[in-house]
């Protein structure tokens, strides 16, 4: 498009010629909120423009692997660890202090790393007033060697106190709590993922007693739990996962009134007890399909009993050795209010079957999708077969099984086997 003058034509610039650095400040503070900090610091070479962009963007992301990933050499000027602190240092002096929606650390500790760690986190906590924390002193298992496993960073939870933190992830540190847990108050907490943080039974209950406002609890690889009692009244979604190495664990205890999600995820628990679950709506069940581990998908399982409101359930195939157990749900119990059915299934008959079973309890079912189920051992399905044969639900489950394959012959073949949603009713 030309604009046309007494002296002279202007031609506007074409949409080819246009560049990034075009685009609003706003947008591109925006587009470099989704990047690490290291990189987002290297655009500021790109033009005048972007040289104090990075310094406005509201997310701070100081990611260990985006460095040289070299044996650290702790004399050496080449030390990637001490390269990483030196720029996270020099960042925080730069950014402007305005505040920030999160700060992500992940850093390969070592003890002499401690007054760096705590300055960085008062800096995100007080100075830029972060509603996120992220902090993992694991990263990657390429990356650790015997003297960083054997060292921990001690988070101080006091740090805390009065702060806007409502999001609080921790992976590989140990986690101090105060005499007085109940008297920190940590109103703004409401979201808490913990990662290979050993703690007992004693600190989870000061742990959640201090965040009256907790929604979200998460652990996973966890150690020192022997007896584990979650109460909470505002508690909505709980998640256990990876708790395999506890031949001393005796017991998880459940009693959230107000819970609407919860996953178990390889939990090897011995007993499993679930208290006032009238608000579950949503119930994930992950256990390793290896025949050992079946006695604790079952007893996980067994929860539904008292979890009547379920209405989206998440769970792998193991349903035909269940039906055919000594201890199955009783002959009336139905899953009434399930909806939504995610299920991780071989093809074999076993799992035909077994799929079959499982669709018998669920009535009012309106979705089902099907997905992957790895297998280290394939199941022994004869026993259970012959014996499912004289089974009260043997004839309908025959039924379902012709139901799933007038399904199927809608269906590309090469699709049955990829995930796949199937609508039971329109």
């Amino acid at each position: 498009m030309e604009a046309t003058t007494s002296n002279q034509t202007v031609q506007a610039p074409s949409a080819t010629n246009r560049a990034l650095t075009d685009l609003p400040e706003e947008i591109l503070i925006h587009i470099l909120s989704f990047l690490p900090t290291l990189y987002a610091v290297q655009t500021s070479l790109l033009s005048r423009q972007c040289r104090s962009l990075w310094s406005r963007v509201p997310a701070l992301d100081f990611s260990y692997d985006t460095f040289p990933s070299a044996e650290p050499d702790p004399t050496a000027d080449t030390d990637p660890t001490r390269l990483f602190a030196d720029f996270v240092d020099r960042a925080l002096v730069l950014r402007s202090n305005s505040p920030i929606r999160s700060f992500r650390l992940s850093f390969l500790y070592y003890h002499r790393y401690s007054s760096h760690v705590d300055s960085w986190l008062r800096c995100a906590v007080t100075r830029f007033q972060a509603r996120e924390l992220h902090l993992d002193l694991y990263v990657e298992k390429k990356y650790q060697n015997e003297v960083s496993l054997d060292q921990m960073y001690d988070f101080p939870l006091s740090l805390l106190r009065n702060s806007r933190v409502e999001v609080l992830r921790l992976t590989r540190c140990d986690l101090w709590l105060p005499a007085d847990m109940s008297a920190m108050n940590l109103f703004s907490l409401r979201t808490v993922f913990l990662e290979r943080i050993d703690m007992t039974d004693q600190m989870v209950r000061d742990f959640i007693s201090g965040c009256p406002n907790l929604e979200d609890l998460e652990f996973h690889n966890s150690g020192g739990m022997e007896n584990l009692k979650i109460r909470s009244e505002k508690l909505k979604r709980l998640a256990l996962g990876y708790f395999y190495d506890c031949d001393s664990r005796n017991t998880v205890e459940i009693d959230c009134p107000n819970l609407w999600f919860l996953k178990f995820d390889c939990c090897s628990f011995t007993q499993f007890w679930l208290k006032n679950a009238s608000s579950l709506v949503e119930f994930h069940i992950a256990i390793v399909h290896v025949e050992q581990y079946y006695y604790l998908w079952s007893k996980v399982v067994k929860l539904l009993e008292q979890a009547p409101h379920v209405k989206h359930l998440n769970v792998q195939n193991w349903w035909l050795k269940f039906v055919t157990s000594e201890n199955p749900f009783p002959k009336s119990f139905k899953l009434q209010n399930v909806r939504l059915l995610e299920l991780r299934t071989g093809y074999t008959q076993y799992d035909l079957v077994g799929m079959a079973a499982l669709l018998e309890l669920c009535p009012n079912l309106e979705t089902m999708i099907l997905d992957h189920l790895h297998k280290i051992e394939e199941d022994v399905s004869s026993y259970d077969i012959h014996n499912y044969k004289n089974s009260r639900c043997f004839y309908m489950t025959w039924v379902w099984l012709f139901f799933i394959m007038f399904w199927s012959c809608n269906l590309n073949f090469d699709l049955l086997f990829s995930r796949r949603v199937y609508q039971t009713s329109s």
